[in-house]
């Protein structure tokens, strides 16, 4: 379904909202392969939990099991007020994302984070360089 919001936009804003929607959805449905598919070998991510910075794919790969043993079950995971800004072969996107999980004490935690991922099109595909998730302070 097409919006009236979907017809001003770049195809470049549209491809990359699609990988966005497309990441959560993955994760949603815990398919770590497909949280991976557009993201960088050498890709950065700074993080909520420890480690704060995380640095390669295979480690990224690691960081969704420990957010998988925390959510519950169904994952939630959603972005809203999105945002796409691209120049060149450069772009960033911006969202409010919201999840929920179980912390140590077995207390229902819901958790609303800021998400930053900038992305770079190489050989003609946006791949994921750097993500970054966050809190407000408290």
């Amino acid at each position: 379904m097409t919006t009236e919001m979907d017809k001003t936009l770049s195809p470049d804003e549209r491809e990359i909202r699609g990988l966005l929607d497309h990441w959560a959805k993955a994760v949603r449905e815990k398919d770590i392969s497909a949280i991976c598919a557009a993201h960088d070998p050498a890709i950065l991510m700074f993080d909520v939990p420890p480690p704060l910075l995380t640095w390669g794919l295979e480690a990224y790969r690691e960081t969704w099991e420990r957010f998988f043993s925390w959510s519950e079950e169904p994952v939630r995971f959603e972005c809203h007020d999105i945002a796409v800004t691209v120049g060149g072969d450069v772009a960033f996107a911006s969202a409010i994302g919201r999840c929920a999980g179980i912390d140590p004490k077995g207390k229902r935690e819901e958790l609303e984070f800021r998400l930053t991922v900038g992305y770079r099109k190489i050989d003609g595909s946006w791949r994921v360089t750097h993500e970054h998730h966050s809190l407000p302070a408290v």
